[in-house]
Formats: structure tokens, sequence, C-alpha cells
């Protein structure tokens, strides 16, 4: 009995295209296991996308004062953050790490919710690079990660799952999404994969 083939992944425009780093900020990295592999494998990414021609988005999560206060007690995530005033957005711990640092022209977003896109003009700066494919990277898998990918692929963004440069305090979580959840919605790539894409002839 033959297994079935893999289905070849759709070819990638590189200029078409924006890797997204997400959360990757100095008091998330320590919840996941081995945060300095995960920060190496992303780092080598955004060098192949950058080397390619493509476009790096960097996204946050941090408040000002005025971002706790409009927090409504309905939002039970949020309205605990804003009442311990975490995540003020000078703090050394919403900082991106310096390791994978943004550079000029750069795309970098300030998100006060979980999601990428909903409290950003994410989505604006992408359709004006002409972007329409999306290769995700972040902390948590179950956070930002999963909430950006069903925002994303909603909006008929192409979208990609960068399963090596993604990761979750709760390793059971991380492997139902990128196993059960995800390749319904996106394409799941790892670092190695990312990097042949980039390089193959476009047809």
């Amino acid at each position: 009995m033959t297994t079935p083939a893999t289905p070849a992944l759709p070819a990638i425009d590189p200029k078409r295209t924006a890797l997204l780093a997400m959360d990757f900020q100095n008091g998330i990295l320590a919840v996941v296991p081995d945060p300095d592999a995960l920060v190496e494998r992303v780092r080598v990414a955004i060098a192949d996308v950058r080397a390619a021609g493509g476009t790096i988005g960097y996204v946050r999560v941090a408040f000002t004062e005025d971002d706790w206060a409009a927090v409504p007690e309905t939002n039970k995530t949020f309205s605990a953050v804003a009442a311990a005033k975490w995540m003020h957005h000078e703090d050394e711990a919403t900082q991106i790490d310096g390791r994978i640092a943004p550079e000029d022209g750069d795309i970098v977003v300030r998100k006060i919710r979980i999601g990428a896109v909903s409290t950003t003009d994410l989505h604006q700066q992408l359709r004006d690079r002409g972007i329409d494919t999306l290769v995700l990277s972040g902390i948590s898998t179950g956070g930002v990660v999963l909430s950006t990918l069903i925002d994303t692929a909603d909006r008929d963004y192409r979208v990609y799952v960068l399963t090596d440069g993604v990761a979750d305090p709760r390793p059971e979580v991380h492997q139902v999404l990128v196993n059960e959840v995800f390749p319904s919605r996106a394409h799941l790539i790892d670092t190695i994969g990312l990097r042949e894409l980039l390089t193959s002839p476009q047809g």
C-alpha cells in the first residue's frame, strides 16, 4: 500500500512575502522551552527572507497609560494586565530581543491585544507594500500565532506557519494546533523548507 504524496507547497514570491516575528520580546521569551534555540532559528529565517528580498515585520505587545485605562473589565485577559500595570511600552520586558532587532525599512507595530492585526495598522502596511503572503513566527502558538493566523487567513493572505519558529509554554497545545488546527488554514513549513522555497526559481 503506497502512502499518498504530500502536496507541494505553493511557490513563494519574496517581493510579495513578509515574515512576521511576533512577541519575541524580553519579557515573553522566557516562558517557552529553549528560547535561545528558538531565537536562533528565527534569526536565520529572517536573514534568509531579507536576502531573498522579502519583508520583515515585527509585532510586540506593550501598553501606554492610556491603553491600560481603556481596557474594559469585560476583557478577561487584558483587564488583568491593565490592573497590574504590566508591559509598559518603555519597559525592557516589552523590547524586541536584540538578536533579531529590526532594521531600517522593516515594519514594526505595537499591539494591545493578542492578535497582530486587530489593534494595529499592520494589514494596511502590508497591503501598501503589495504583500499577500505571510510567514508566521511567534510566541505563543496558542496566543498570537493562532489569533493572527485566523485573522490573516480570513483577510485572504496566503499563510505559512514556521513550525520551528513558533513555541508555546504548553507543548501539548503547540502539538494540537500545529498538527490538527493549523493545516486547514495555513501551509506548514520549517526554516529549511522556507530557505528552499525562497531560493527556488519562480514559475
